[in-house]
């Protein structure tokens, strides 16, 4: 059982759902005001804060974060009067990518003013599923807990949608285009292959691992995918649905195969896909869902995903 001085800041949402799956949700004592799940740590007091408008639209948030990164200036910025109130011994943060939390080095400067407690500073490098396992286990071996029945629990349950479509022919495998951001036109990379190709789909544009890239309107017609998924960074369900209803009034949306065939799906990406945590694994089920709505039903549909 872990020490009961253990005070955890979390920076990282992903980091957050971690320690609380493997049972430190109450050694959490300051999260990132991103940080929203599981519902038990709304509570805890919030160190960063935006320096952009997540309510603007898609393009001018683009246009917001690259002046932001041009600028040298980190996208959020910490709180540092609230972490020094918190004196935490350790902070958890990301070094996966500038848009999505906290970097290492704004985490590094804040915590050098951070005189009285010299918080140990956790780095999470998450790029495909097999890093997801090694942060938690490293995550539980940080702190003393086991986290080797969660681990286990998940790879469980990939087994299982690996296990299921086993069965599949290639033709009957859809290629798949992970839409991440629409002004400009993204695809979603890191894991989301990875997840594609295990839940009976075909990825596209993206290797496992790349970060993401702008997609040209052009590319994506000449490869006319079967099916599309819109899972923008940082958006729920209701949001993406806007950012979705402004692709189709695009002159050729009507053009696209998985238009025609009914296969556009809107999910909630914030919490699901963007996310590198345990819920990486509900975003593999709910893939699987769309993908093969013959094969599985997990019971997503209506929270994690609809058809747009």
């Amino acid at each position: 059982m872990t020490d009961s001085n253990v005070r955890i800041v979390s920076l990282i949402p992903g980091g957050t759902e971690i320690l609380a799956a493997v049972g430190l949700v109450d050694a959490i004592v300051g999260r990132s005001h991103e940080c929203d799940y599981p519902p038990e740590i709304l509570d805890r007091p919030i160190c960063t804060e935006a320096r952009l408008n997540s309510n603007a639209s898609s393009s001018q948030i683009h246009d917001q974060v690259s002046n932001l990164l041009q600028s040298a200036l980190s996208i959020y910025q910490i709180k540092t009067d609230v972490l020094e109130k918190l004196q935490p011994t350790h902070i958890l943060t990301q070094d996966q990518c500038d848009v999505c939390a906290v970097t290492l080095h704004d985490v590094e400067k804040a915590v050098a003013t951070l005189i009285e407690s010299k918080p140990q500073i956790i780095s999470l490098q998450p790029n495909l599923l097999q890093d997801i396992w090694a942060d938690i286990e490293r995550v539980g071996n940080t702190f003393g807990v086991d986290s080797v029945k969660v681990i286990e629990n998940l790879e469980a349950r990939v087994k299982i949608c690996q296990h299921k479509i086993q069965g599949l022919s290639l033709n009957e495998q859809p290629t798949v285009a992970c839409i991440e951001w629409t002004d400009p036109l993204m695809v979603a990379a890191n894991w989301i292959p990875e997840l594609v190709n295990l839940a009976g789909g075909h990825s596209l544009f993206c290797a496992t691992g790349q970060p993401s890239a702008i997609l040209p309107w052009e590319t994506l017609l000449t490869t006319d995918p079967d099916v599309i998924v819109f899972m923008p960074c940082g958006f729920d369900l209701n949001r993406t649905r806007q950012e979705a209803d402004l692709l189709t009034q695009h002159s050729d949306w009507e053009k696209l195969h998985a238009t025609k065939s009914g296969r556009v799906y809107i999910t909630d990406g914030n919490s699901y896909f963007n996310r590198p945590g345990p819920r990486l694994v509900d975003s593999l089920e709910i893939l699987a869902e769309i993908l093969h709505p013959e094969i599985f039903q997990y019971g997503y549909k209506g929270t994690g995903w609809e058809t747009l």
